[in-house]
């Protein structure tokens, strides 16, 4: 009784370490789980496991998976996820590959990872196979997979496949509208990246962050400059959504390729948070493109006398 007690509570140290993603705290609890004894137990190497992939210890999560007898779907699900975090694909499907020849069930958590890696690889063939799995193990109506199912046929390139996945499903949440709206962005119908983003408003779904990086990205991508700032000034002052860098650089990469070079000058010069690699890339190809350079280097000057100072690799401005 006092080992499965001891064993109870380092499980819960582990998984505390898992959700915080503190490796050296992790590190430390690994080390105490030796030493008293318990470390040869299945339960707490799944955990362990779990744990480190969290951490993107990949090396150590694979270690000590392979010392563990009694393989659950919770131990491949979570090698197939750490994997599939690091964008490492093709460990991830070998992983799952490995699961489905140890005759392993698949659970709801499973199929939307694997998807994921489908996706990272542009693998629509086997992600079509993957689709005859989630209805064969009766997860046709799970929220999660059918979100899964949308950006990998999106993102893949069948937009219709998707959009038929979207108009079956009886539940959609705002990854399910924001996968929607990524995929036909990314495939240049800008048109139904706007339809649908008033249809989920007009459904009573506020955006959120990530929403709003697909829309913004179509403005820039379609050269939407009036509708870019629309959406941009109605992030915060409608929905009370904070922009982040990444919107920042959609807005950037949109002024900067219709020409306004001031006008993204100004935004940079103003935004409240940290410029980041790609927010320069896109600032300074467009001032390269336009005949700009005094402007990135007027605001480079700004930007690090306000004490935040642009990447290191794009401080030679006439270089790039």
């Amino acid at each position: 009784m006092a080992i499965e007690k001891l064993i109870s509570s380092f499980a819960g140290l582990v998984d505390n370490c898992t959700s915080t993603r503190d490796l050296q705290k992790l590190k430390q609890i690994h080390g105490r789980i030796i030493r008293v004894g318990v470390s040869p137990h299945d339960f707490i190497r799944a955990k362990l496991v779990a744990a480190y992939a969290s951490c993107a210890q990949m090396s150590q999560a694979s270690y000590i998976f392979s010392l563990t007898n009694r393989r659950s779907a919770f131990l491949y699900n979570s090698l197939i996820r750490g994997y599939s975090s690091l964008s490492l694909f093709s460990h991830s499907l070998s992983v799952f590959r490995q699961m489905l020849f140890a005759r392993k069930p698949i659970d709801r958590h499973t199929l939307p990872v694997v998807l994921k890696s489908c996706c990272g690889l542009s693998a629509m063939r086997l992600g079509r196979q993957v689709h005859c799995a989630v209805v064969a193990n009766g997860l046709a109506s799970d929220l999660a997979n059918l979100n899964a199912l949308i950006s990998m046929y999106s993102k893949c390139g069948d937009l219709a496949v998707a959009r038929k996945v979207f108009d079956k499903m009886p539940e959609r949440n705002l990854v399910t509208w924001s996968a929607m709206m990524a995929g036909y962005g990314v495939h240049g119908v800008f048109g139904e990246v706007f339809e649908l983003f008033d249809e989920m408003v007009g459904a009573g779904l506020v955006p959120d962050g990530v929403t709003f990086t697909a829309v913004l990205a179509a403005c820039s991508h379609g050269g939407f400059v009036e509708k870019g700032r629309k959406y941009f000034g109605m992030m915060e002052g409608r929905f009370g959504v904070r922009p982040r860098v990444e919107h920042y650089t959609c807005m950037v990469d949109m002024l900067g390729r219709a020409g306004l070079v001031e006008e993204a000058e100004e935004l940079i010069v103003e935004m409240a948070v940290e410029p980041d690699e790609a927010l320069w890339r896109a600032f300074l190809a467009s001032c390269k493109l336009h005949g700009k350079v005094e402007v990135a280097e007027r605001v480079a000057e700004k930007v690090y006398r306000y004490g935040r100072s642009p990447v290191r690799s794009h401080i030679d401005i006439r270089s790039t």
